[in-house]
């Protein structure tokens, strides 16, 4: 069996949120030195009743406290969706080496979208992205998500 990519566990997370009824959003932060996990976690923002719980605020929370550090320079996210503003701004303070989502979101994203935060010239911290990885699976989930709501 093959070992999974760092995608596909974002992908299984964004399942399992909305197994929970929360917005099918996971997220994975990995050391692309050896490929080890660091974190993952899927959105817990209903669960939890709070807004700041998207996949990627509580991925970097937990990397954060797994390695100790408050910044994760030298570590990569992968994510299911384009990132927000909120969670743009945390990619940058946590210094995050590369970003890779896969479904874009012009109306919430903020990273290929929206204020395209990497780019503004007040952004300490711009990571290398990489979008539309696993673009259709992620966009399958969501669409299928928000379909079952209505």
């Amino acid at each position: 069996m093959p070992t999974p990519t760092p995608m596909s566990l974002a992908l299984a997370e964004a399942r399992a949120a909305a197994l929970r009824g929360e917005v099918p959003v996971g997220a994975v932060i990995v050391d692309p030195r050896d490929g080890r996990v660091v974190a993952a976690a899927g959105n817990r923002t209903e669960g939890s009743a709070d807004p700041t719980a998207h996949a990627e605020m509580l991925a970097i929370r937990a990397a954060c406290a797994a390695t100790g550090e408050p910044r994760l320079p030298g570590l990569d996210l992968f994510v299911t969706l384009e990132p927000c503003a909120m969670c743009a701004g945390a990619i940058s303070v946590a210094r995050l080496r590369r970003v890779v989502f896969g479904a874009y979101d012009p109306k919430g994203g903020a990273v290929e979208h929206g204020p395209r935060l990497f780019g503004q010239p007040t952004c300490h911290h711009a990571p290398e992205v990489v979008g539309g990885v696993e673009e259709t699976a992620a966009a399958a989930l969501l669409r299928d998500f928000f379909r079952a709501l209505r």
